[in-house]
């Protein structure tokens, strides 16, 4: 057994496909299919159920796969360690973030670390709190940029910014004569919104796999009132273009409120005190080696957002 054959069975897993795979690999197909025919007779099991249409794993190929990507991460990280022994700053990172606060993070504190270590490969995965937590707890993410609560036990996490919530509503809604104040006043000492006020409003809200999915609803449960959900979105623009446009209300992060995304925004009002909030963290899989080039993003990451996210 040759770590090349773990490589190519992930990648075959990853892909359910022969050609795709072989296509990452920079193989040939037949190369492949000999290599996984023979890995196949030394271990005495089927590790792929070939169809016409599709390859799936076999329960035993399930197995082998979860084991190999383990030994690959491992093996990863033993070179991580090793060029950190030996001084050298090349190398690759990966960063799992969530689409809202990627899009607002990360084009602050990218060229900043670029930068400084020039020679490192960032490579970006934006996906869903749910998908990054896994691909973070299997070592496919370095580091993942979520919000809690983290539902992953295996994955350790330091706070990087409470964040405040804010509600977003159409310009023409009655909260927003009632509530909206001259953008000269601080956030802070501007009229607010009670929760308990929106149980009759239409919401619209991100898709299912979003965290922030989550508090939007445990916010209007816990004003004691299930959200009339009238539309969903995987994008968080996408959500404020429909309020904009008058089809709902909806809870969203305060930094995508000040972000000047478009020229007819809703308007955005605080939620009564205490004002509502989540966390956002850097997550990593509990007890894995963080290399030098990981460290220093986290640390870059949080000079960087403590600079550009101060209270109001």
């Amino acid at each position: 057994m040759e770590l090349r054959q773990l490589h190519y069975v992930v990648q075959i897993a990853a892909e359910k496909n022969f050609s795709r795979a072989a296509e990452k690999l920079h193989i040939a197909q037949p190369s492949l299919s000999q290599q996984l025919s023979k890995l196949e007779k030394e271990l005495g099991v089927l590790l792929f159920r070939r169809t016409t249409n599709s390859v799936e794993l076999t329960h035993a190929g399930a197995a082998f796969v979860d084991k190999a990507q383990g030994i690959l991460d491992e093996v990863e990280q033993l070179k991580q360690e090793m060029d950190d022994i030996a001084h050298m700053r090349k190398g690759k990172l990966v960063v799992g973030s969530l689409p809202i606060t990627g899009s607002h993070i990360l084009p602050l504190v990218l060229p900043v670390f670029q930068k400084q270590y020039p020679e490192i490969e960032i490579v970006l995965v934006e996906d869903s709190t749910s998908r990054l937590e896994q691909l973070t707890a299997s070592g496919q993410t370095d580091l993942s940029l979520l919000s809690l609560p983290l539902l992953e036990p295996s994955l350790a996490w330091e706070p990087l910014i409470e964040e405040e919530i804010c509600l977003a509503v159409p310009p023409q809604h009655q909260l927003a004569a009632k509530h909206a104040a001259d953008e000269n006043i601080p956030w802070r000492l501007r009229p607010s919104v009670n929760i308990r006020e929106l149980g009759r409003e239409p919401f619209i809200i991100l898709k299912r796999g979003q965290g922030f999915r989550q508090i939007a609803l445990d916010l209007c449960t816990a004003a004691g009132f299930a959200p009339t959900i009238v539309f969903e979105s995987s994008n968080i623009e996408t959500v404020q273009s429909l309020v904009a446009a008058g089809m709902g209300i909806a809870f969203v992060p305060m930094m995508v409120s000040r972000a000047r995304w478009s020229a007819f925004p809703p308007v955005y009002l605080p939620l009564a005190p205490p004002a509502p909030s989540r966390t956002l963290v850097i997550a990593s899989r509990r007890g894995r080696y963080l290399s030098k080039a990981a460290s220093a993003f986290i640390e870059t990451m949080m000079t960087t957002v403590e600079q550009h996210y101060k209270p109001e």
